[in-house]
């Protein structure tokens, strides 16, 4: 089974920046200070789970992970797919850097739930109330 990873996502409002951003075209890299150690379990299939404005969104599914670099000099990039994946909206606490996702934690792609052309902040608020 894969292994997911979730980041904020700074100074974005919406998820429509983060489409945008993919339909330039290539592989979206994002840089961070520390190397996944479970790297290889991520590559297998994993995504990186976008949070913005403290609420999961969407996710991008990892391409590769490089590090950069030796001692305090290092550096790891992550490389995503350009595809943006819409998910079912999650509450998610601040938090610094990213963090290892378990599969059975993440939210469904809405894909998966048929959410239609519904908005983003209805679709959040019926899941947490149980009514989705």
């Amino acid at each position: 089974m894969s292994l997911n990873i979730i980041k904020l996502c700074v100074g974005v409002s919406d998820v429509e920046w983060l489409e945008a951003r993919a339909a330039k075209g290539g592989p979206l890299v994002v840089h961070t200070r520390m190397t996944p150690k479970r790297a290889a379990e991520i590559e297998d299939g994993g995504s990186l789970y976008w949070v913005v404005k403290g609420v999961i969104v969407c996710r991008q599914r990892v391409l590769d992970i490089v590090t950069l670099g030796e001692g305090k000099d290092s550096r790891c990039e992550i490389t995503l797919e350009p595809k943006v994946v819409r998910t079912a909206p999650m509450a998610r606490r601040p938090f610094q850097g990213w963090r290892y996702f378990e599969t059975k934690d993440a939210p469904a792609d809405l894909t998966e739930l048929d959410a239609g052309e519904a908005p983003e902040e209805l679709v959040r608020q019926l899941l947490e109330l149980g009514a989705w």
